[in-house]
């Protein structure tokens, strides 16, 4: 855990708590279907964490997901996430993700445009 302020125009970082991903038992993403940044991550001890934005929750997932996979391949729960979002083979992880997800909504109101347009007789 990272503590950030400013001071004048220098950024200031200190570390002010350390854990260790072989003790992460399990992470809460609280709210699957909505917009949230909240999360808990489960280790001794229950830490509820607020990210900068619902995507950056979900990119800290990914990596530790990631870096679970490569160094400790254990079982991490990941619960209340969109497996969406989480998993790589989808389309929507990649970094383009949010222009992804423009089009397919342009596409969406196009259809429906289209079929509001459309007489049926």
């Amino acid at each position: 855990m990272v503590k950030h302020w400013r001071v004048d125009r220098e950024e200031k970082y200190e570390i002010v708590e350390k854990w260790f991903l072989k003790d992460l038992e399990m992470i809460d993403g609280k709210e699957a279907d909505t917009d949230n940044p909240y999360f808990d991550m489960h280790f001794h001890k229950i830490y509820s964490i607020e990210a900068y934005s619902c995507a950056s929750k979900y990119t800290f997932a990914r990596t530790l997901n990631k870096l679970n996979a490569m160094y400790l391949k254990k079982d991490l729960k990941i619960v209340n996430f969109d497996d969406t979002y989480l998993n790589d083979g989808s389309i929507w992880s990649s970094s383009n993700r949010d222009i992804l997800v423009v089009m397919k909504i342009c596409l969406y109101a196009s259809n429906l445009l289209c079929l509001s347009l459309c007489r049926f007789s």
